[in-house]
């Protein structure tokens, strides 16, 4: 079966042959009737229209009974909602030093650039050669011969073929550009995320000392009964063991603070080493913030990487649409200007100009047909890919939010916990001078007071780091971006 392009092709090469026969006109004329004829003929070649690949679809969220400003959901430097100036100051200078970032910008400048490369087969070339030939024989006397040529070449693009491969790299463009969005989305959820964990070291350090102190003090309490003869030596020795183990445990969250300032230091562009956090509370400098309820599931599109992946599904859409297009002709001008000459005087004096109009008619080409077979494959791969980050970006946020509502609930259940055992270690310390104690229950109010301490200050953290996900999650506050063909 023939497509309309390839009736029309034929008719165009009928009416033309029976024009050359009739009246005998050039072949300049004829090669314009035939273009002119052919293109109204034709038309314009347009597309099927773009539509957005199908993926799932959902209606809203399983946690919606958490309330919030629905301005801190729109908000495009969220991380300020944490009241953390030193934060805000952290994330801007990643966003300057970042390594990762700086790679994306790169990449965006090397797909800009690429327009212009693909945009440049649209225009004419013009090449210019100037020559000369020398020759020389025994017993004859030497020839010589200077030249120069000109030729300018020029695909017409009738079809939109060179059009549809200057639209596809604009829509790489934009799919690097989203990139960009998204590493710096995720840049500034990383540095918000390991700010926090050096913030709990801190106050996990603080806890940690204070505990270290307190077995001091006990430690100092049996030693003073012992000499009286009111303990053993073996209750001695137990209360040193369990200071060492707390210093031993204090050790340990120095260095994972430090690790985690390395980690927060290559964020921020630095050599792992040269970033001094300084020591605050992370109850004191961080700011819990609610959490975003009744959301639309709307908001998924305007995360950059959503928005990146169907950019790439146009792409290929329109790489897809040039390879179809190379299956039918291709029309090109080819003028040259130039002369040979023996004398350089000569050469400029006369001259020779030639046009040369052909059309190009891939019969029998198996590389096109493999080429557009490639690009309908690709492009089904990118579509599925596309329906891949939607459905990852429901689970973030559905996650995110599963999170945040049990940690909220664990929240309260382990401050109350923290309350309790708080009134607990007074007695038993107000009890503790009398001897009125074991040693085992010392031992157990201790450890029971400092692990509340800390899973109340792991649970606030992890509160925090979840608000950060669900933030990334929803894509921050990018404004909407509808994805259109053509620019």
């Amino acid at each position: 079966m023939f497509s309309h392009v390839e009736i029309a092709w034929l008719y165009c090469r009928k009416w033309c042959i029976a024009i050359s026969m009739l009246h005998r006109i050039s072949y300049a004329r004829l090669f314009l009737s035939f273009i002119g004829l052919l293109v109204v003929s034709c038309g314009e070649l347009a597309s099927p229209q773009y539509q957005r690949p199908v993926a799932g679809e959902k209606a809203q969220w399983s946690e919606e009974h958490i309330s919030t400003d629905a301005d801190q959901v729109i908000r495009s430097d969220w991380w300020r909602n944490f009241g953390d100036p030193y934060l805000d100051k952290l994330i801007a200078q990643a966003r300057e030093n970042n390594i990762d970032l700086k790679i994306l910008a790169a990449r965006t400048g090397v797909a800009a650039a690429a327009i212009n490369q693909v945009n440049a087969t649209r225009l004419p070339t013009i090449d210019a050669a100037l020559g000369a030939n020398y020759q020389k024989r025994p017993s004859v006397s030497g020839s010589s011969q200077a030249s120069y040529a000109t030729a300018l070449g020029w695909e017409v693009d009738v079809w939109g073929k060179l059009k549809k491969g200057v639209k596809a790299q604009q829509a790489g463009l934009r799919a690097t550009a989203a990139d960009w969005r998204a590493g710096y989305l995720t840049l500034a959820a990383d540095v918000s995320a390991t700010y926090f964990q050096i913030r709990q070291f801190d106050e996990q350090i603080d806890q940690q000392r204070w505990s270290v102190a307190t077995s001091e003090k006990i430690q100092t309490i049996y030693e003073s009964q012992l000499k009286d003869g009111l303990v053993p030596q073996t209750q001695v020795l137990q209360q040193q063991a369990e200071v060492s183990r707390l210093r031993k445990d204090l050790l340990e969250l120095h260095r994972l603070r430090k690790l985690a300032a390395n980690a927060l230091a290559t964020l921020l562009g630095l050599p792992a080493g040269k970033l001094n956090v300084p020591k605050k509370h992370l109850s004191d400098t961080v700011r819990m913030i609610p959490v975003p309820a009744g959301l639309p599931s709307e908001l998924l599109l305007k995360r950059p990487d959503i928005i990146a992946a169907e950019y790439r599904v146009l792409q290929a859409y329109e790489l897809e649409g040039q390879a179809r297009l190379a299956k039918f002709p291709s029309i090109s001008l080819t003028s040259n200007l130039g002369n040979t000459s023996d004398s350089l005087s000569n050469l400029i004096k006369t001259w020779s100009f030639g046009l040369a109009p052909t059309v190009s008619i891939p019969i029998f080409d198996p590389g096109v047909k493999a080429r557009y077979k490639v690009s309908q494959a690709e492009t089904v791969v990118v579509e599925e890919q596309y329906r891949k980050t939607v459905m990852r970006a429901f689970e973030e946020v559905e996650s995110a939010l599963v999170n945040l509502a049990n940690r909220k609930q664990q929240h309260e259940h382990l401050r109350l916990r923290r309350e309790k055992l708080d009134l607990v270690a007074e007695q038993i310390h107000a009890r503790l001078e009398e001897g009125m104690l074991t040693q085992l229950e010392v031992f157990e109010s201790e450890r029971a007071l400092l692990a509340a301490k800390q899973q109340l200050l792991a649970n606030q953290q992890l509160i925090l780091e979840g608000t950060v996900s669900l933030y990334k999650a929803l894509g921050g506050g990018w404004p909407e971006e509808y994805v259109k063909p053509g620019g």
